[in-house]
């Protein structure tokens, strides 16, 4: 795909946030979809070629909808500012999610902000074995593509059922456990940066491993 064409596309479209300029550009944003579908079926193809437990989300559904929902959100914009998908299909499982746009481009994946019902699973995962959870998180490799879990907030206190001095308090405290690796445009428009973007999931993998073994069993 031609990302640069893609950036020139939303960098024009914010500029010309509105449903006329976009009925007018209609095609071209259409044949960019296209691409970035494509882009994304390539990707489902290599990411599952390495990992049977990944099922592809055929691109077309995948894909974001590039309108912003006013419903929820009355004060956005019409467009949003990048183009993004959901990879795996599987239901219930850690996300794989691919993000490029003008404020940021990124790969991310894991529980963001999970309900209630797989938090208290991923935490009972970690009371009964969480050394390895955070083996996964201080492996030099995985530092230094995601520096860590996503920061949305800590509980002050431990979570209800645990002590303060649980050794692996620090963990029990997130309320998300996700992790997003950034590209910089420069990346996005490099010839190597499918590689890249396969290279970021595969050592994501890990953590996906665990949370999914996490939430496959019900917190008693």
């Amino acid at each position: 795909m031609n990302f640069r064409k893609l950036y020139d596309f939303l960098r024009e479209l914010q500029r010309n946030n509105h449903k006329e300029w976009m009925d007018d550009n209609r095609k071209r944003y259409h044949a960019l979809r296209d691409d970035f579908i494509e882009f994304v079926d390539e990707l489902n193809a290599q990411l599952a070629k390495e990992n049977a437990a990944f099922l592809p989300k055929p691109g077309r559904e995948a894909m974001n909808r590039i309108n912003n929902n006013l419903l929820y959100k009355p004060n956005a914009p019409t467009y949003k500012d990048h183009f993004s998908a959901g990879l795996d299909a599987n239901q219930g499982t850690a996300s794989y999610y691919l993000h490029i746009g003008l404020g940021e481009s990124m790969a991310a994946g894991g529980f963001y902000k999970p309900d209630s019902d797989y938090l208290k699973r991923i935490r009972a995962a970690i009371d009964y074995d969480g050394e390895k959870l955070q083996a996964i998180l201080d492996k030099k490799s995985f530092r230094d593509t995601f520096g860590g879990l996503i920061d949305t907030g800590r509980l002050k206190t431990a979570p209800k059922g645990y002590s303060q001095d649980h050794p692996h308090i620090e963990l029990l405290r997130h309320k998300s456990f996700a992790v997003s690796h950034s590209f910089t445009q420069k990346e996005v428009q490099s010839e190597g940066f499918m590689d890249e973007v396969v290279r970021v999931f595969r050592e994501m993998r890990p953590l996906q491993d665990y949370l999914n073994q996490a939430v496959s069993v019900s917190a008693s």
